[in-house]
């Protein structure tokens, strides 16, 4: 189970963290100061270190040295966002905004000890054979470096255009629906590129307040606006030798898009209330889960800013197109979950990989992690059922052959009566042909299993085709 030291002086914040991490399978110890964390622990015997920037005494950042290479996550406001940005410069393997989400967090920190773990095959893979990628995953398969699971055509042609995107200094735009994984595209992109040992800098430009964003992208002047008390440096500027990731790009008012434009056109930014302008040198990844080119027409978006994010643009697929990486996908969730719980026993059961793999995932992947998360956590017995997804399938989000192909399995003395569907046959027919025929001998468990649907699908089909159930014929179901 990994170790996880919280150092955080305001006690509310720290116990909450504390309960949120133990909930979740990590053992947690906890201090107030750098100074107390000395006294009463071995620093490097930790898997993690979550740090408030701003201590008594000592900051946060000084854990990095103490750590002796055990990974340091800084957690900080909006307000000291910059002084984060320098933590990770100092050797922080990442930061946090404060107030955080909860699944943000415990996000951060899966991703922190995943990297840990893998980190000495990365290093043995890198020193016996540099171009191999990360690791271990690399000699596994053939998009291991890019860190992204899936293998289907659509992935495949995606891998190919990341590493032929990555070493260049392009502008990339990447398009895809909500919860496809554009941020892990980003990542692959940065990671591949020259400026790897650069830090990558990740904006969610929906989650900053509009009269913000201006002043957190390109920084401001001592006096530019009421409450700034000090000049600050922005993200962009923080980037300067690295990536800027704009995620959700499409919510940035068109005042910060015009600054953003300048930077793209001449490399150089000028902050809010300043005279004066200053090179950068930033590569540019940007995403959104919204048309740019509409918005552009209609005057929501900058016309000549979209031609310069569209200089490369990545299109993710939504995770009903990419067949059966959705079972890949899963399983790889499965086992994380399973690991995080001291489980080693967990499995789907068939019904469950029929729904995974049929069901349309409108939240994409982050729908299906947390579908997992909720089945591991509910499971009473080593096989996932269906009904534990907490998801609904329709029959007719199955394919016609596939749900025609399915063996009318019955018990009893039925074979007299089970003679194969045509294909004239269509799929209400059928259906409405199978329950009839064996609603008798089999319960509606059996029935829904093996038509491949959940219990209340098939509860809704026999309402819209007047077919009620039967008072005999079958005992009850406990």
């Amino acid at each position: 189970m990994p170790h996880i030291l919280i150092v955080e002086d305001e006690t509310i914040i720290r116990s909450a963290l504390r309960r949120l991490l133990e909930r979740n399978q990590y053992q947690v110890s906890e201090a107030g100061s750098v100074q107390e964390a000395q006294e009463r622990f071995t620093i490097p015997t930790f898997d993690l270190i979550v740090s408030d920037l701003r201590l008594p005494g000592a900051p946060g950042t000084e854990l990095i040295k103490l750590g002796q290479g055990t990974p340091v996550l800084i957690m900080t406001s909006y307000a000291s966002l910059r002084s984060a940005v320098d933590s990770m410069k100092m050797g922080a393997v990442d930061y946090i905004a404060k107030p955080f989400d909860h699944d943000e967090m415990l996000q951060a920190v899966a991703r922190i000890l995943r990297d840990r773990q893998s980190a000495p095959a990365a290093g043995e893979a890198t020193a016996s054979k540099p171009a191999a990628g990360n690791g271990k995953a690399s000699v596994d398969n053939s998009n291991g470096e890019i860190g992204i699971i899936g293998s289907c055509p659509p992935m495949q042609d995606l891998y190919s255009k990341i590493r032929k995107v990555a070493p260049t200094d392009s502008n990339v735009l990447i398009q895809g629906e909500s919860g496809t994984g554009k941020e892990l595209v980003a990542r692959a992109l940065h990671n591949l590129s020259k400026r790897a040992k650069a830090p990558m800098i990740s904006v969610n430009c929906a989650a900053i307040p509009e009269s913000l964003i201006e002043s957190e992208l390109f920084g401001h002047e001592k006096g530019a606006f009421t409450g700034a008390s000090a000049g600050r440096a922005g993200l962009v500027e923080a980037a300067d030798g690295g990536t800027l990731f704009l995620d959700e790009i499409g919510e940035l008012p068109l005042e910060a898009q015009a600054r953003l434009l300048r930077v793209l056109q001449e490399g150089e930014i000028r902050r809010v209330g300043s005279v004066q302008s200053q090179k950068v040198d930033v590569r540019l990844i940007a995403a959104t889960h919204r048309d740019l080119k509409s918005l552009a027409k209609i005057g929501q978006f900058r016309e000549d800013l979209y031609y310069r994010l569209h200089v490369i643009a990545l299109k993710l697929p939504p995770l009903r197109e990419r067949g059966a990486d959705v079972n890949e996908i899963a399983n790889a969730f499965l086992a994380r979950q399973s690991a995080r719980i001291n489980r080693t026993d967990l499995k789907f059961a068939t019904d469950a990989e029929q729904a995974i793999r049929h069901y349309s995932w409108p939240g994409n992947v982050r729908e299906l992690e947390n579908a997992v998360e909720r089945a591991v956590i509910l499971s009473e017995s080593p096989e996932i059922s269906a009904d534990l997804l907490g998801i609904d399938i329709e029959l007719s989000d199955l394919e016609d052959d596939e749900f025609i192909g399915l063996p009318p399995q019955t018990g009893g003395n039925a074979s007299n009566s089970s003679h194969e569907p045509t294909e004239d046959l269509s799929l209400e027919d059928y259906f409405q042909h199978f329950v009839l025929e064996h609603q008798d001998h089999m319960t509606e468990t059996e029935l829904a299993r093996k038509l491949g649907v959940s219990r209340k699908c098939l509860w809704e089909r026999r309402q819209r085709l007047g077919i009620p159930r039967r008072k005999t014929g079958v005992a009850s179901e406990s």
